[in-house]
């Protein structure tokens, strides 16, 4: 059961930082990625957990930085996931299945077409993942996809979850996708 979870000053400015690509201890991935010669692209939502329909909070507010860089013809797609969610009771699992799809697409007028995808399925034990508070909160950085593209490019990808106890299977979520390079 979700347990209301107070949101102090500390721990916005804290992911404010962290999703900015600024670190307490200097450059962090993301800002390294940008540094790197990587466009990228943020976006977030709020993403209430269906399988839980009590009165405590348990909304999800998970954000996507979606990047991609171009080195002659070939273009490297990674994506950066951050969470904060809700506070549930210790040993508690949320979701069954859950994974970060990446693409490498080609720019075009109309639907851009996938030239090379990938799914990361590492993410799942890092959301079921809790503190010894049940906070759940933590971060993931998918691997590289990389793709011949001649022409503009872009990263997409979406997140899948199969969230416990909702009866559902996989839902999906899309994120803006990577300025075109």
């Amino acid at each position: 059961m979700p347990i209301r979870k107070p949101t102090t000053a500390v721990t916005t400015a804290l992911l404010a930082a962290s999703l900015a690509g600024a670190s307490l201890a200097g450059a962090s991935p993301a800002s390294a990625a940008e540094a790197a010669g990587y466009h990228c692209k943020t976006s977030s939502k709020s993403i209430d957990d269906p399988g839980y329909s009590g009165p405590w909070a348990d909304n999800w507010d998970i954000t996507v930085k979606l990047c991609a860089k171009r080195s002659g013809s070939h273009v490297r797609t990674v994506a950066k996931v951050a969470w904060d969610g809700p506070v549930y009771a210790k040993g508690t699992r949320v979701f069954d299945g859950a994974n970060v799809r990446l693409q490498a697409k080609k720019s075009k007028a109309g639907n851009d077409p996938v030239i090379k995808g990938k799914t990361f399925r590492g993410i799942k034990s890092r959301l079921n993942h809790s503190d010894s508070n049940g906070n759940h909160n933590g971060r993931y950085d998918t691997g590289r996809v990389t793709a011949v593209i001649k022409g503009k490019a872009r990263a997409d990808g979406k997140l899948r979850l199969n969230w416990n106890n909702d009866g559902r299977g996989y839902r999906t979520y899309f994120y803006a996708a990577s300025p075109r390079v």
